[in-house]
């Protein structure tokens, strides 16, 4: 396990469970005193009433959401495996990248996740309730990591079975996919997860200068 954290991923941990803690001292669960500002609404007109959860609120989407919703948890599970991820992956993949690369591609990840959503909810599902969590921006770290570093062995927590790292984030992916298709953990953003990892892997080609789009030096091969 990682002992020593680059500073991105250091401080984006710190982040994360200060923005926590501090839903925590206003009880935004049941206030909404942060989420109706900073959690990622749906697309649209804003609305005062009820959300589809049955919580009381006035709000609506704003652009600074994109990015602020990712630094938002729904609880402590939600919170522990998204930092949990973070923390074994993280470091890894930032000194792959470098820092300040690191940081583009977290935000990346993050945005494409929460846009994903965004056009889910508008297009097929339809309710007003709010996403967040860096759930999406994890899926991309993770997905890096199958990208970069194929034959490394992983392991799910429930499941002790050494597997390469590129079979690994190949079946989370699917997994995710269908569970998005057939509706099933309901609260769960599935089609966000696989947002995230489709601005990872978009941005890993383009960096590597598999586009048509080519980047000045290439920072990957």
């Amino acid at each position: 396990m990682p002992t020593d954290l680059p500073p991105v991923t250091r401080n984006l941990l710190i982040a994360n469970v200060v923005v926590f803690l501090l839903q925590l001292l206003l009880n935004d669960q049941t206030s909404f005193a942060l989420s109706q500002h900073f959690a990622l609404w749906p697309l649209g007109p804003d609305i005062s009433g009820t959300t589809s959860d049955g919580n009381v609120v006035d709000a609506g989407f704003r652009v600074w959401q994109l990015v602020t919703y990712a630094f938002m948890h729904g609880g402590f599970t939600h919170i522990l495996f998204n930092m949990f991820g973070l923390y074994m992956f993280g470091g890894t993949i930032e000194r792959t990248f470098g820092s300040r690369h690191f940081l583009v591609y977290y935000f990346v990840c993050a945005i494409v996740a929460g846009v994903a959503q965004l056009l889910v909810v508008h297009w097929f599902t339809h309710g007003f309730y709010p996403t967040l969590g860096a759930s999406g921006a994890i899926f991309g770290v993770v997905l890096a990591f199958g990208m970069l570093y194929p034959q490394e062995k992983m392991m799910l927590i429930f499941l002790p079975v050494p597997m390469p790292a590129w079979l690994f984030v190949t079946g989370y992916a699917v997994v995710e996919l269908v569970q998005g298709v057939i509706g099933t953990q309901a609260g769960v953003a599935h089609f966000a997860h696989l947002g995230g990892m489709l601005g990872g892997y978009v941005l890993i080609q383009y960096w590597r200068g598999r586009l048509p789009l080519k980047p000045k030096g290439r920072l990957l091969r």
